[in-house]
């Protein structure tokens, strides 16, 4: 398997993306981030390329939460300026980038709910190898039972992160032995921003697989822990209202405090490209 020289697997050197996966890119640069206008095809593309040619990469991706939390996170700054792909999964980044006058459209958007079947049918069809590492073993047991139903082909394995009953040290030994031990083609990695890119830093250059993902909350919908939004809400832009809804405890700084942040970072830099054009 390809790795990239000196840095974790999958990571490159900081320079602008090449397409190393063999796939043609654009990139745009906003709100101080960088983001590939992909959609699912073009995702899946992405892993079949990386998977036929032994590359190791890894796909992250941009909503306006992860906005706020690389402005404020050094090792999520890190992962994602180094990076060669960056899709968005947020209808916010889309209208922002829109506003600034990238040619970003609503197929842009691509959420893993929008995502992993697609993804998981043609894992399926190539006999790709999947693992998970999550940080609960309830979802955990919850996608391996949703996926033998709906995937009952699928070679699939899961572990989770359980920090709580655990000691950090054996962790860190048994499940990167574990993953490897399966050689998964693609490796999701569920724990939530940023503590999953952390992961991903710290390990990617012990582990092996082709494609790592991180996927945050997407596999506790899967799992059913978590009521998913209709899919009609998503495309309309007002998932995080689902969420905010079903979730207030947890999602209230979110949805309802971070977004200023982001909407400054959008006002300066529109009045600082108003001015350059004056």
């Amino acid at each position: 398997m390809t790795k990239a020289a000196s840095l974790p697997a999958g990571i490159g050197n900081g320079d602008p993306p090449t397409g190393n996966a063999g796939v043609p890119l654009a990139a745009y640069s906003f709100l101080g981030i960088r983001v590939n206008p992909l959609t699912v095809p073009k995702l899946n593309a992405l892993v079949s390329a990386s998977i036929a040619g032994n590359r190791q990469i890894v796909i992250a991706c941009h909503n306006l939460h992860s906005v706020y939390v690389f402005h404020h996170d050094a090792k999520m700054r890190l992962l994602q300026k180094r990076v060669e792909y960056l899709h968005i999964d947020g209808m916010g980044i889309v209208l922002l980038g829109r506003l600034l006058g990238y040619p970003l459209r609503r197929q842009h958007r691509v959420t893993y709910l929008d995502w992993i079947e697609p993804l998981l049918k043609q894992a399926v069809s190539q006999k790709w190898r999947v693992y998970y590492v999550g940080l609960r073993g309830s979802i955990c047991a919850g996608i391996q039972e949703a996926f033998r139903r709906d995937f009952p082909d699928l070679q699939f394995k899961a572990a989770h992160w359980d920090i709580d009953n655990k000691p950090v040290s054996e962790l860190e030994a048994t499940i990167p032995e574990d993953i490897n031990a399966f050689q998964p083609h693609i490796l999701f990695i569920g724990m939530g921003m940023p503590r999953q890119e952390h992961w991903i830093l710290d390990h990617a250059d012990k582990i092996s697989a082709n494609v790592m993902l991180p996927c945050g909350a997407a596999m506790d919908y899967k799992a059913g822990a978590v009521k998913a939004p209709p899919r009609w809400v998503g495309r309309w832009g007002m998932e995080w209202l689902f969420r905010l809804l079903s979730e207030p405890r947890h999602l209230w700084r979110r949805y309802l405090i971070e977004p200023w942040y982001v909407l400054r970072l959008f006002c300066l830099e529109l009045i600082a490209a108003h001015s350059k054009s004056r």
